[in-house]
């Protein structure tokens, strides 16, 4: 008998995520896998486009964005239980792709 630590639990929900995943339909999981890419796309696209046109330069866009996903992941927490709709997965991947493009990008720039 395994003894329910922290760790234990969060190796369960990490596991019972992974086997919902896995069960998952095909359609779902390559919406939900091109809902990804394309946040890393339009995000990445994005960026560079604002990082040069923007009136208040880089620090606007910044705080723009960090608001944005500040209120998608408050909204998101609010209405949603436990089992999200295909609607909020594909939501969530996009902030996440969008997210790691700029992350992305500022490791390029070196800022």
């Amino acid at each position: 008998m395994q003894q329910q630590t922290r760790l234990q639990g969060l190796l369960n929900r990490l596991g019972s995520a992974l086997v919902a995943q896995v069960r998952r339909s095909w359609r779902s999981g390559s919406v939900a896998a091109l809902a990804l890419l394309l946040g890393y796309l339009g995000g990445q696209n994005l960026t560079s486009l604002l990082l040069s046109s923007a009136p208040g330069g880089r620090p606007g866009v910044v705080l723009a964005f960090a608001l944005l996903v500040e209120v998608m992941v408050r909204l998101r927490t609010r209405m949603v239980g436990s089992d999200p709709s295909l609607g909020w997965v594909v939501l969530d991947n996009l902030r996440i792709g969008a997210t790691y493009a700029v992350v992305l990008e500022a490791f390029k720039l070196g800022s």
